[in-house]
C-alpha cells in the first residue's frame, strides 16, 4: 500500500512539475507575442513609421516559430541519447535565460540597430527552447505514468499552453494597471520578462528532485552489452528512416489545433476590435475566459482517451472544430461580449478534444529509442505549418475575400487533421517498452 501511495505521490510531483515548467515556458512564448504587437515597435523600431515598425516587430515574433523545428531536431537528438530529464532542464534554462535577457535589453535609443538584432537573436533562442521543451515535458510525464493513465497525465504537459496564455495576458494587464502609460513603455514592460527567471529555479528543481523515465532507463540498460554502450549516432535520422509516414501524419494531426488556436487567441483580437467595435480589453478577457474553460476539458478528454482510445475523440474534435468555425465570426459580429466568449470557448473546447490526448497519442506512435525525436518532429513541423502563419493567412483572407474564407481555412485544416488521424492506428493500449511500435 505504501509503495502504491509513494508511486502515486511521485507521479503527481512529476505531473505538477511538468505543468509548472511548461506553463512558464509558454508564458514566455506568448508574452513575446503581446509585446511584439504592443511594445516592441516603439521600443526597438522607433525610427521607422508605425506600420513598418509593427511589421518588423512581428517578423521577430515569427523567428520563434522558424526556430521551433530546429530546436526539435537538436533537443530530440540529445533527448533520445542522454535522457528526457537532462534535455528538458536545458530547454527550460535556455528559455528562462533568453526571456530574462529580453527584459534587460537596451532599447534602440540606447544602442541603435544592435537592439533589434539582439532582440531577434533572443527570440530565436526562445523558439529553440520551445522546440525542445514539449518533447521533454511530454515524455517525462507520459513515460512515467501508469499505462492506463497516460492520457490523463499527459494533459498536465498540454495544459501549459492555455495556462501560459492566461499568465501572459494577466501579466500585461496587471503591470500596465500599476504604472502610468509612460512608465510602462519606459520600464514597466520589462517586469513580466524578468519574472521568467523563475524558470531557472524550476529547472534546478527538476534536475535535483526528479528521475528520468522508466522507459528511458530501460532503454539505457538494454543498450549495454558487456561494458559496451550501443547508441544510435543520430536518433533524428533513425526516426525519419523508421517512421517517415508517422512523422508526416503526426504533423498533419496537429494542423487543426494550431490553425484554430492561433486564430482564436491572436487574429480574433484584431478582428473583434475592427469589425465588431469591441474594446481590446473585452476581447482579451474573452480569450482569458475561453482559455480557463479549456483547461478542465483537456483533462476530461485526455482521461476519456485512456478508456476509449485516442483516435475517436481526436477525430470528433476535428469534425466539431470544422463545423464550429462557421459559427465563430457571426457570433463575434454581434458585438455581444458573452456571445464572443461563447464563440471562443466552444472553439477552444473542441481544440482540447485533440490537444489534450495528443501528448499520449504522439508518445505511443514511436518506439523508445527515437520517441523524443519522432514525436517532436511531428509536433514542431505541424506547429510551423499550422501556427506560424495562421493569423497572417486569416488576415489576408479576411481583407481580400471576406471573413467566411477564414472559416473555410479552419475547416480545411480540420479536414487534413481528420484524414491524418484516420490514417494512423489506435495506440492507447500500446506497450511503451516495446522495441518497436508499428
Amino acid at each position: 500500500m505504501n509503495q502504491t501511495n509513494n508511486s502515486k505521490s511521485n507521479m503527481q510531483k512529476v505531473a505538477l512539475t511538468s505543468l509548472a515548467g511548461t506553463s512558464i515556458e509558454w508564458y514566455d512564448f506568448f508574452l513575446y507575442g503581446a509585446s511584439a504587437a504592443l511594445i516592441f515597435p516603439t521600443v526597438f523600431f522607433g525610427e521607422t513609421t508605425p506600420s513598418t515598425a509593427l511589421i518588423l516587430s512581428l517578423l521577430t515574433f515569427a523567428a520563434g516559430f522558424i526556430a521551433r523545428p530546429i530546436g526539435g531536431i537538436i533537443f530530440g537528438h540529445y533527448g533520445d541519447k542522454v535522457g528526457r530529464k537532462k534535455t528538458l532542464v536545458i530547454a527550460l534554462v535556455l528559455m528562462g535565460v533568453s526571456s530574462t535577457l529580453i527584459g534587460l535589453l537596451p532599447t534602440y535609443a540606447m544602442i541603435g540597430v544592435a537592439a533589434p538584432i539582439l532582440l531577434t537573436t533572443l527570440r530565436f533562442a526562445q523558439g529553440l527552447a520551445i522546440g525542445g521543451q514539449w518533447g521533454g515535458a511530454m515524455l517525462l510525464v507520459t513515460e512515467s505514468a501508469p499505462a492506463n493513465q497516460r492520457g490523463y497525465y499527459g494533459a498536465f504537459a498540454q495544459a501549459g499552453v492555455p495556462v501560459g496564455v492566461i499568465l501572459a495576458n494577466l501579466a500585461f494587464i496587471v503591470t500596465s494597471s500599476m504604472v502610468s502609460e509612460e512608465s510602462f513603455f519606459a520600464w514597466g514592460w520589462r517586469i513580466p520578462f524578468l519574472a521568467s527567471a523563475i524558470l531557472i529555479g524550476i529547472s534546478m528543481y527538476i534536475q535535483l528532485n526528479l528521475e528520468d523515465t522508466k522507459a528511458f532507463k530501460e532503454l539505457e540498460a538494454s543498450r549495454k552489452v558487456g561494458n559496451k554502450v550501443e547508441i544510435k549516432r543520430s536518433p533524428i535520422i533513425e526516426a525519419i528512416k523508421k517512421y517517415p509516414s508517422k512523422i508526416v501524419l503526426a504533423a498533419g494531426a496537429f494542423l487543426s489545433i494550431q490553425v484554430t488556436f492561433y486564430i482564436l487567441i491572436a487574429f480574433l483580437l484584431a478582428y473583434g476590435v475592427a469589425s465588431a467595435e469591441v474594446t481590446r480589453d473585452d476581447m482579451l478577457i474573452a480569450v482569458l475566459i475561453g482559455s480557463g474553460i479549456m483547461i478542465p476539458f483537456q483533462f476530461f478528454f485526455s482521461a476519456y482517451s485512456d478508456r476509449h482510445g485516442r483516435r475517436g475523440v481526436f477525430m470528433l474534435g476535428a469534425i466539431l472544430t470544422a463545423v464550429w468555425s462557421f459559427a465563430i465570426f457571426p457570433l463575434v459580429d454581434t458585438g455581444n461580449f458573452w456571445l464572443i466568449v461563447l464563440a471562443i470557448s466552444f472553439g477552444l473546447v473542441f481544440v482540447s478534444m485533440m490537444y489534450g490526448p495528443q501528448a499520449a497519442f504522439f508518445t505511443e506512435l514511436f518506439s523508445t529509442e527515437v520517441r523524443y525525436s519522432g514525436a517532436t518532429l511531428g509536433y514542431q513541423f505541424g506547429a510551423i505549418l499550422g501556427g506560424a502563419f495562421a493569423p497572417t493567412i486569416a488576415a489576408l483572407l479576411w481583407n481580400d475575400f471576406g471573413i467566411i474564407w477564414v472559416s473555410v481555412y479552419i475547416a480545411f485544416a480540420s479536414l487534413l487533421t481528420l484524414i491524418s488521424v484516420l490514417s494512423l492506428t489506435e495506440t492507447y493500449q500500446s506497450d511503451l517498452n516495446q522495441d518497436s511500435i508499428e
